[in-house]
């Protein structure tokens, strides 16, 4: 049962998984790499970045494996998703400073929510690895709406979650995707840079960016807005 409780102000934090929690981009490009290379596709970081990273299995069947009939699309895709799952298993680390935010975050009575593209399986499995499914109101998976990332619907569905304002919260996002999906729906949207420049995550949207959750002017800019 989703828990819909929170502290009457409107506020939360609003994050993605993948490279924004936990730096996996890395193990995801090796598994792409791996179920797409027979098929003629092989990826850099750069192309990774622009043209993987963020988006639906959906998205990236219709783009990559256009000859190949739906059903054989997802079951390639749910290879992948395999090998990323065997590759990251025992391998989950937060990124800094997560913890102790998240920690903050629960004292002041804010309620975080996680939202994100990835399959449940995946998204279940990098939270527990973490330890921290307990910490989240609510996962949001975007292949499970009308409309994934891009679209500001999956952000929409988790501010309701909690009862929030977009106004008053703030995103985290690693991919120009997501950073869309959450500035859409109005968020105050924070770039964390694991794969993605500072310009690329603001040319996206993002009303600043940090290399990790300890970045003091991104601790300093929680305490102003979060008001703790």
């Amino acid at each position: 049962m989703i828990e819909t409780r929170h502290d009457g102000t409107g506020r939360a934090l609003l994050f993605d998984i993948d490279g924004t929690l936990a730096d996996t981009d890395p193990l995801h490009l090796k598994a792409f790499n791996q179920v797409l290379g027979p098929h003629g596709h092989v990826f850099d970081h750069a192309r990774f970045s622009r043209e993987l990273q963020g988006f639906a299995n959906v998205a990236i069947g219709d783009r990559f494996l256009p000859h190949e009939a739906p059903e054989r699309r997802a079951l390639i895709l749910e290879e992948k998703e395999e090998v990323f799952r065997t590759l990251v298993a025992g391998q989950i680390a937060p990124l800094p400073g997560l913890m102790a935010l998240l920690d903050r975050a629960d004292g002041a009575g804010i309620p975080m929510v996680a939202v994100t593209n990835a399959p449940r399986l995946n998204a279940e499995l990098l939270l527990s690895g973490l330890g921290i499914t307990h910490r989240f109101k609510a996962l949001v998976i975007g292949a499970e709406l009308p409309h994934g990332k891009p679209h500001p619907l999956p952000y929409q569905k988790g501010l309701r979650f909690v009862g929030a304002r977009p106004e008053t919260s703030i995103a985290f996002e690693d991919s120009r995707t997501g950073v869309q999906s959450a500035t859409a729906a109005g968020i105050p949207t924070v770039g964390i840079r694991t794969s993605l420049s500072h310009a690329d995550l603001v040319g996206a949207g993002a009303v600043a960016s940090a290399s990790a959750f300890d970045d003091p002017t991104l601790l300093a800019r929680l305490a102003s807005v979060m008001a703790w």
